[in-house]
């Protein structure tokens, strides 16, 4: 399978990315939302955007930082949670 975007393949995709990265840096750091649900925020956003490699990600840095699986299972259907 052939990945649809390769971000360090193209030039400006590597420049929008690295230009996103930095935004999502400063929103983070200035933001009073506490780090659990800033986690939580972004493993949904993940899974809206069908990213499975993000998906993955946030959901490993979530746990790292203390969440717990229960939570991080009912991430994708918190409208019944």
């Amino acid at each position: 399978m052939e990945a649809r975007l390769n971000l360090f393949g193209s030039p400006l995709a590597a420049k929008s990315l690295k230009h996103i990265a930095s935004a999502s840096r400063v929103i983070i750091s200035e933001s009073t939302l506490p780090t659990a649900t800033q986690d939580l925020v972004m493993l949904r956003a993940s899974q809206i955007n069908g990213c499975g490699f993000c998906t993955d990600m946030h959901t490993k840095d979530a746990a790292h930082a203390g969440e717990t699986s229960v939570r991080l299972n009912l991430v994708a259907a918190w409208r019944e949670a």
